[in-house]
């Protein structure tokens, strides 16, 4: 390493683990490191965590890191901060934790969606904050503990989203983001602040919410504690950062007209950058600001996008296990090898990824997975070819909606577990019809949050500049002219099934 080189750092509290990532100013990637963390499901359709257990794996990792690169911590000249979205993390007056935290994916808050929706108005709650009331997000949450743990509710102080509270740990500071914030439903979208309008509606009490900053801004400094539990250097400045799409979006460089993004991990992602603000008057997909200072996104979000091949791994699977443990193999390249050999369209099995309810653009926390069309001809080759094919017309749903708001749509960048396999991009080349890519840069929200902190620390002058600089194209996919008529047929029958079976759910 060159003795000249300063070093950022990015940290993602995920669902699944934080990452903590260190880059030059360069954007070579030095360090990675993951550590992992439980997640509850106290009751069907809950999901929770312990914010402790985020914060004990971020200062194992920064601790980790330091150890591994050996570098001068006076060269980390900055730290951006992301996470999992939508996750609400209650603090009482002494700054304890006063409940697990509710996260982005448990479905709980059905009854309080309706009721901000009757409040305020469908219209007129997306006029406010750009976004219809969905379970997954964190008013309803917040209505939910005030319904359901008044005597919780009593003793709060602060409210924060995951990345947030580990910023509080880190620096002492309540702080957030706008791109992380416009998750709550709480935010106006279009002036970039706190709704006092949505608040007041709602009762909640402002004070109760941390400070709103764009995304590459100064939001406190590593304090003396943190420096001596991890050996970071003492005033190390922390940026804001953004909520983990955003600043996925970031890491993969979508940052200007025309580009999109699709990103499979546990959930599916469509992401496409704007520069004004745009609604969907149904609101199917997500308004939200970029982690882009004075940008904003389109979003469409599946629940079980890639959970719903780990699904498919963890419960059928377990010769598929075995042999990848014995041959040092990924399990998912061993499950998917023989998917080629069948055809577009997996014999006219059709399966529906519905596995936790979904949210975009069916907002229904009733809906459930389904493979359509079983028959005796099917293998389990089959089957898991279906779900890659299942996933991805979920994810052409919310790009027809993207497009039909008039957002161009040029080029289309692959990310997460859906972009590892050529299998899975070109199913999604020929799905979209569209070319898809792949970038340099896989290390996803973590490298996003790294790059915003080289603009405030002065590294670069904007954050296009330093995408630009430091994320190239690298492989690219056009689709197959014999599989997209096969796949128009068969996106026309899945988008149909949903329909039939809505109310069958709500039955289940």
């Amino acid at each position: 390493m060159n003795k000249n080189d300063v070093y950022l750092m990015g940290i993602d509290i995920g669902t699944t683990g934080v990452k903590t990532l260190l880059i030059n100013q360069e954007g070579e990637v030095i360090s990675s490191i993951t550590t992992e963390y439980p997640m509850f499901t106290p009751k069907p359709n809950w999901a929770e965590q312990n914010p402790e257990d985020w914060y004990k794996s971020t200062i194992e990792t920064i601790k980790r890191t330091l150890h591994k690169t050996k570098i001068n911590p006076e060269k980390i000249k900055g730290i951006g901060l992301t996470g999992q979205m939508h996750g609400l993390v209650l603090l009482d007056k002494n700054h304890s934790v006063l409940r697990p935290c509710i996260l982005w994916c448990d479905q709980r808050t059905d009854k309080q969606c309706e009721y901000i929706t009757n409040k305020i108005g469908k219209e007129r709650l997306i006029q406010l904050v750009c976004n219809p009331a969905l379970t997954g997000f964190t008013a309803g949450k917040i209505l939910w503990v005030r319904d359901n743990e008044p005597q919780i509710y009593e003793k709060i102080y602060k409210i924060l989203l995951p990345k947030d509270y580990i910023r509080f740990r880190l620096t002492g500071e309540f702080a957030t983001d706008v791109s992380d914030a416009s998750g709550t439903l709480l935010l106006d979208i279009k002036n970039r602040r706190w709704s006092d309008e949505i608040l007041n509606e709602l009762d909640i009490k402002k004070d109760f919410l941390p400070v709103c900053y764009e995304s590459i801004e100064i939001t406190g400094k590593i304090t003396r504690y943190i420096s001596k539990l991890t050996g970071l250097i003492e005033g190390t400045p922390v940026i804001a950062g953004g909520g983990d799409q955003a600043a996925q979006a970031v890491g993969t460089g979508i940052v200007k007209i025309g580009d999109v993004s699709a990103t499979i991990g546990t959930s599916g992602v469509v992401f496409a950058f704007t520069d004004e603000v745009k609604l969907d008057p149904l609101g199917r997909v997500h308004t939200f600001c970029h982690a882009v200072p004075g940008k904003w996104h389109i979003m469409g979000v599946m629940l079980s996008a890639g959970g719903s091949l780990r699904w498919f791994r963890d419960n059928f699977c377990n010769q598929e296990k075995d042999e990848a443990k014995r041959t040092k193999k990924d399990v998912y390249d061993i499950i998917l090898r023989n998917c080629s050999n069948i055809s577009a369209g997996s014999d006219g099995l059709i399966f529906l990824p519905y596995l936790t309810g979904e949210r975009t653009p069916h907002s229904d926390p009733y809906a459930r997975g389904v493979f359509f069309g079983l028959s005796l001809l099917h293998t389990k080759d089959h089957i898991a070819r279906s779900i890659l094919e299942g996933v991805t017309y979920g994810m052409k749903d919310s790009l027809e909606i993207i497009k039909e708001m008039n957002v161009p749509v040029n080029q289309i960048r692959l990310s997460g577990g859906g972009a590892k396999s050529l299998l899975w991009r070109q199913i999604q080349s020929d799905i979209y019809n569209r070319t898809v890519v792949t970038v340099n840069i896989t290390e996803g929200a973590a490298y996003g949050a790294a790059l915003l902190a080289t603009v405030r620390t002065g590294i670069y002058g904007s954050v296009e500049q330093a995408c630009k600089n430091t994320i190239k194209v690298t492989s690219s996919l056009n689709p197959d002219i014999k599989n997209v008529p096969v796949y128009e047929k068969y996106y026309r029958i899945y988008q149909s099934l949903y329909k039939s079976l809505k109310d069958e759910y709500r039955k289940l």
